[in-house]
């Protein structure tokens, strides 16, 4: 019989490589449940071609997290000393693999629940988002139940991982140790090189390490990007990064503002009109859910879910077109009082956000306004306090401070995780502001239109599950809405008041053209004045959440310069307006009935706006992509450079 004995010093290397095999496998099922949990959002890739294009995209992803997060295994099979061959070293490798490997698989089958929220992979952001949350454990365990197949999905693949493992099988007693010890050693010095090239996504030196933004290259829509990339690479490549990187697009600032400035110059000579203005943002308040706002979906038949808000918008200015610049409720804050989109990482969770910052509040602070921002939340949460405090809100109105409120129920109307029941803090809302000296600026989040999909107790009956789990928490805030705009009717304040409604962003949807690289981002966007001083219409025009400050401005005639990247959409001529976001490295234009999307070097697609689903690639064929390209480039390029050098103000 042939003597294989001569070959036991290569069984390092050997049970090294069988194990990060066994790793590939779990990301290669973790890639795929992603995609299963989410098939609706990547459909339009499901044809063998796309699907093999992603998943091998998706091996260089794997290659770099599985070599960097399995370092310490890779150092502990391979060091060059004999007498770790034994059992105890050996059963301390087993359970730092299988302890590793199984934290990226549960961060992958998270990250594929969380994905239907934000259209991107998670990145190390996510700590200071919820930094200051004390329901997490509740909400994870409550996702936990409403997914439990993955849990057992989860434990029958650790239980594998462990079944499958491979020991070197070697003892030290039967080694000689310096034979073993130079083999190691060459061993990892052959190996080092291939982690490094791993790591970096490639040999040659040309070859700068992989970030989240190269995922785009393995995909035609941004939003499949995160079925390439995996939760473990998008944490670590963000730890520690800078956000914001100033590009060269232009060499000139005068030619550069000349093509776009953030910074407005009003030219109106009309007095300022100090009307109230007030701004509701409405967790998840998609667009998609609003019946006036879709007439042709489901060929004309489509109602929606929102009858008071339809009716609002019959007396209110709407839009042809309109987007929200975010995914996440801290996008739509900066976006929405501020007219900052999220380019990259939400704004107030980058060094960025501690910038001299403007706003709705703070302008009209210093006109004479009382301004106030509600949210039914514990004070803290989401980080809105110090945001509101920072852009000028004078005072802050939360859970706690409804609670003191001895006409309201206190706690008895706390959700039991995020905030206070919209219904009743709508009210607290209007009844807070009857207290305030006009004129006076306000603005309120509200929250139950959001994970649990949740409504009261009394209500479970009257709004039952319809559709997606969504659907009943939208008509329950919606009928919240109305009976708010019953009880504002009815203050002294109220005919002398503009109020403004969004989302915050979109959530989750059961239609095709709301689940496309732009169908996520549609928001509505309402104006209504009762003083009728506006004549309620639809606005053949697109508009955006960054649009709001500057047009409440130019409704008010306010008469200074001030800084916001949207534009006075009710005093721009249609083929002006226009709308940006950011998805997994892509940047989506909007103007000229168009979308183009730029990955910041190039133009990757173009799709005409009535292409709901975004299937014909117009690259190249219309004659506006030049211009859209100058434009978006000067926005990008205006942004980064203001972000980096605290230029968030009028010059």
């Amino acid at each position: 019989m042939k003597d294989y004995s001569k070959f036991k010093l290569l069984a390092p290397i050997s049970a090294t490589l069988h194990n990060l095999l066994l790793a590939y496998l779990v990301y290669f099922v973790a890639r795929t449940v992603y995609l299963l949990v989410n098939y609706s959002y990547f459909q339009q890739s499901a044809t063998s071609g796309k699907l093999i294009d992603i998943f091998c995209g998706g091996l260089v992803f794997d290659t770099s997290a599985i070599l960097v997060t399995n370092i310490p295994y890779i150092i502990l099979v391979l060091f060059p000393f004999h007498k770790k061959e034994s059992h105890l070293w050996q059963l301390i490798c087993k359970w730092v693999f299988v302890v590793i490997n199984s934290v990226a698989l549960a961060m992958n089958l998270c990250d594929s629940v969380y994905f239907k929220y934000t259209m991107r992979r998670t990145t190390i952001t996510v700590f200071n988002e919820f930094s200051n949350e004390g329901n997490l454990a509740s909400i994870f365990l409550t996702e936990a139940w409403n997914h439990l197949y993955l849990i057992i999905l989860f434990v029958l693949v650790v239980w594998a991982l462990w079944k499958l493992y491979r020991s070197t099988g070697l003892s030290a007693k039967d080694l000689v140790w310096w034979k073993y010890d130079i083999a190691a050693l060459l061993s990892l010095a052959a190996f080092a090189p291939f982690v490094v090239a791993g790591i970096r996504g490639g040999f040659t030196t040309a070859v700068r390490p992989i970030t989240v933004s190269n995922a785009n290259q393995y995909v035609s829509r941004p939003v499949e990007a995160a079925l390439v990339l995996n939760t473990p690479f998008a944490f670590y490549r963000t730890i520690g990064k800078d956000v914001f990187v100033v590009p060269d697009y232009y060499s000139d600032p005068q030619q550069l503002a000349s093509v776009f400035t953030p910074v407005h110059i009003p030219h109106d000579t009309i007095p300022m009109t100090k009307k109230n203005v007030v701004v509701l943002i409405v967790e998840s308040f998609g667009r998609e859910y609003i019946g006036a706002l879709n007439e042709t979906l489901e060929n004309g038949n489509y109602k929606g879910y929102t009858p008071h808000i339809d009716s609002l918008i019959r007396k209110s200015i709407t839009f042809s077109r309109s987007f929200c610049n975010g995914r996440k409720s801290i996008d739509g804050m900066p976006s929405i009082l501020s007219g900052i989109p999220m380019f990259v990482e939400p704004f107030f969770l980058t060094p960025a956000s501690m910038n001299h910052v403007s706003g709705i509040a703070s302008l009209l602070a210093a006109e004479g306004y009382q301004t106030s921002f509600f949210h039914g939340a514990q004070r803290g949460s989401m980080g809105f306090m110090a945001f509101a405090k920072s852009t000028g809100f004078q005072e802050y109105y939360g859970r706690e401070d409804f609670n003191e409120d001895k006409r309201f129920n206190g706690d008895e109307d706390f959700d039991g995780m995020w905030a206070i029941w919209d219904e009743p803090f709508l009210q607290y809302y209007a009844a807070r502001m009857s207290e305030m000296k006009e004129p006076f600026m306000t603005a309120v989040f509200t929250a139950s239109s959001h994970h649990p999909y949740a409504v009261p107790e009394k209500y479970r009956e009257v709004y039952p599950e319809e559709g997606i789990a969504m659907h009943k928490c939208i008509r329950y805030t919606d009928m919240a809405l109305g009976k708010f705009f019953q009880t504002a009717s009815r203050q002294p304040w109220f005919n002398n008041t503009i109020f403004v409604l969004t989302s915050d962003h979109t959530n989750m949807s059961d239609h095709p053209e709301y689940q496309t690289d732009l169908g996520g981002f549609c928001s509505p966007i309402i104006i209504y004045d009762p003083s009728a001083a506006e004549t309620p219409r639809m606005e053949d025009k697109i508009a955006q959440q960054i649009d709001i400050l500057p047009t409440i401005m130019g409704l008010l005639h306010y008469p200074k310069p001030y800084f916001a990247f949207g534009i006075d959409v009710l005093n721009t001529p249609a083929d002006k307006t226009w709308a940006v976001n950011y998805l997994n490295g892509i940047y989506q234009y909007v103007k000229h009935g168009h979308v183009l999307q730029f990955d910041g070097l190039q133009t990757k697609a173009v799709y005409s706006l009535t292409d709901s689903l975004m299937k014909n690639n117009l690259k190249g064929t219309i004659p506006q992509q030049q211009e859209m390209e100058r434009e978006l480039k000067a926005i990008i390029q205006q942004y980064m450079e203001r972000m980096t050098q605290d230029r968030l103000l009028p010059d």
